[in-house]
Order: C-alpha cells, then structure tokens, then sequence
C-alpha cells in the first residue's frame, strides 16, 4: 500500500518570518536578472538610444531599475505580511547608541577595502572588465549616469541582503544560520563575475552582516559597497589606456 509520512504543512508564525524575505529576494534577482538584464530589454533600449548611447545606457539603467526591484519588492513583501514591521526594524535607520560604532566601521573597513580594490585595479584582469560600461570616449554625463546606477543599484542590493534577508532571519532563527542564508545567497550572485569574486564575497558577507547585526542597520554595508564601486570604476576608467574624457 502506497504510504507517506505524515508532514505538517501548516505555516507557522516563524516559519513566515525566514520564507518570505528569501522568497521575495528571490523573486526580486530573477526580476532583475530575467528582465533588466534579458535580451528583449538591451534590445529595447538599443532601438531607443542607438548604437551611440545605448551600451551604455543599458547598464546604467539595468543598475538604476535592478536596484529599485532589489530594494522596493522584498521590502514591501515583508511589510505587508508582518505591518507591525518598519524600515527600522529591517535596518533602514540609525540608532543613536551605535552612532560611534556605525561611523568608526564605516570608516575602518570602508578604509581597508577601497585599498584594496585600488590596488586590485591596477591588474590586467580586472581592465579588461571594468569599468562595465566600455566605451573609449567618456562624457562627465556618462560617468554621473553610471556613478548613480551603482548607487542605486548598491543600495537596493544591500538593502535587500543586508536588511530585508538579514535581520529577521536574525531575529528567529539565529545569528550564524542567518549569516549561513546570507552567505549562500551573497556568494551565488557573484558567480557570473567569476571565481575571484565568489570567493571573496564570502568573508566580505560574513563581516558585513555582524557589523549590520552590531549596530542595528545597513548603512555601513551599503555605504562601504558604494565607495568599493566608485573606487574601481574611477580607477580602472583613469588606468584603462583606452578610455577618455570627451566633450558633450
């Protein structure tokens, strides 16, 4: 006779407090990586902007849109299922007894890794894929544009790992299986760029979530990642033989 164990598959209040933020951020990455990066959209913008501009505007606004689908969607899943939450409780604020912590961290590390990827961009590998957008003749509009999408796009990124799937996930499950989630997550989005970054999102995941869990936001993560972005893109655009200020 045909058996099963008997399985209870009744959600409970907990079991919606861990499913939903990894379901809503990941619903929020397929979004970006099935729309914004999809063909159709590149094609799209191609016919609206041409051969001339729309390289470049379609990482630009592949960033600026990936980042408001990453940093709205889970969010605002998460709010709706649980109202009683606010953007404090997921990160979004700043508590004034970890102000100095906040700053000091920020300060710290923010220090130590924008040395880093100076340093790291001075390597024939890393040219020959940054700065993203790869066109040989730059105007001041071109790198604001794409300073922005980094902006947007980081922030929302970090908003989602760092907020939405980190701290509730803090809250009912534990400090280090909370960090385990982030960790899987964090790490697999760095597979297309290859070896070198998967690896090492891992310890950069693991310090930026207890630094988030110290002081009780994602400022510092988000913050120390935006200069990360700015650091590689100015440095390799200055150190890319190729590549050049131009008039409007």
């Amino acid at each position: 006779m045909y058996q099963v164990l008997d399985v209870d598959l009744s959600f409970k209040y907990e079991d919606l407090k861990v499913f939903i933020p990894v379901v809503g951020s990941l619903l929020a990455f397929i979004i970006f990586w099935f729309t914004w990066m999809s063909e159709k959209f590149q094609k799209t913008m191609m016919d609206k902007f041409g051969e001339d501009r729309g390289p470049a505007n379609i990482i630009i606004y592949t960033k600026i849109l990936g980042g408001l689908s990453m940093g709205i969607l889970p969010a605002a899943t998460y709010m709706i299922a649980f109202p009683e939450t606010t953007l404090v409780d997921l990160g979004l604020g700043f508590k004034a007894e970890t102000a100095f912590a906040t700053i000091a961290w920020t300060l710290g590390l923010g220090a130590v890794m924008v040395f880093l990827v100076w340093n790291n961009a001075r390597k024939p590998e890393t040219l020959a894929h940054y700065p993203q957008i790869r066109a040989k003749n730059w105007t001041k509009k071109m790198m604001g544009g794409n300073l922005l999408g980094w902006t947007t796009y980081l922030f929302g990124y970090e908003f989602m790992f760092r907020g939405v799937l980190f701290f509730p996930l803090y809250e009912t499950i534990g400090l280090w299986p909370a960090i385990a989630v982030n960790i899987a997550l964090y790490s697999g989005t760095h597979i297309p760029k290859g070896q070198q970054e998967t690896v090492g999102a891992i310890p950069l995941c693991i310090a930026l979530c207890l630094i988030s869990v110290q002081t009780g936001n994602m400022w510092t993560a988000a913050i120390i990642h935006i200069a990360m972005s700015y650091t590689n893109t100015l440095t390799t655009f200055k150190r890319h033989p190729e590549m050049k200020y131009v008039e409007a």
